[in-house]
């Protein structure tokens, strides 16, 4: 019997609009919709997918839970207990979708799952999403690179310090608690700011430079910094 295949399907950053033909088509083809999250209705990516596709109302869904940690032994029990959770489901034969914020390849979670999986002999793949950064310089009316210039994409909620002083357009992704810290740092800097908070979510706010943003923000909080000094 042939076995299914997994897809981890990135739905963008929260726009329904943004979701891609073929992450729809996919969606719409999986037998089972993996969603992270103790109770699938209530997840993110649930709430913007089943916008773009009201049949995933009707699929078998898979609650996948992923907690806040940085805690490697707490990840690693929950990254196997989400693979033994969908293998059944790929032995039977039905495709698994994994719903994943964002683009499935930048700082998913999805990708250890896809790797346990992969390596117990099933079937693997992906389907790219619009990155949360492209679609917050949209929203901002900003490109985030011209001619040469580099861009470094940064996780801010470890350290910044060294990053912020690559050469370049810098993305500095859920600094969220982090806030305060982070930015001292572009402060230190001199670099010019720009953040979206919830970009394409119920809540999205703009901010035009350093001193519009507080010392506290979202989860789903992203800063592009350039060079240039800050627009005061």
């Amino acid at each position: 019997m042939k076995t299914g295949t997994l897809y981890g399907i990135g739905i963008g950053p929260g726009d329904p609009e943004l979701l891609t033909i073929k992450a729809i088509r996919r969606i719409r083809e999986c037998g089972v919709i993996a969603v992270p999250g103790k109770t699938p209705q209530e997840s993110v990516a649930y709430r913007i997918a089943v916008q773009a596709v009201p049949e995933l109302e009707k699929k078998r869904l898979v609650a996948v839970h992923m907690p806040m940690t940085k805690d490697r032994t707490v990840l690693e029990a929950c990254f196997q207990a989400a693979a033994d959770a969908l293998e059944p489901w790929l032995r039977a034969g039905e495709d698994v979708g994994f719903l994943t914020l964002g683009d499935v390849t930048i700082y998913s979670t999805y990708l250890y799952i896809h790797r346990l999986i992969a390596a117990r002999g099933y079937e693997t793949a992906m389907v790219s999403g619009i990155p949360s950064f492209c679609a917050a310089a949209a929203r901002l009316n900003m490109g985030l690179a011209e001619g040469a210039e580099e861009i470094h994409i940064i996780p801010a909620t470890y350290q910044v310090e060294d990053s912020l002083s690559l050469p370049g357009t810098k993305v500095l992704m859920k600094a969220g608690k982090q806030m305060g810290r982070v930015k001292e740092q572009l402060r230190k800097a001199g670099l010019s700011v720009a953040m979206v908070e919830n970009c394409g979510m119920e809540g999205e706010t703009l901010y035009r430079s350093l001193e519009e943003i507080g010392d506290h923000s979202g989860y789903y909080s992203l800063i592009i910094a350039k060079e240039g000094g800050e627009d005061e």
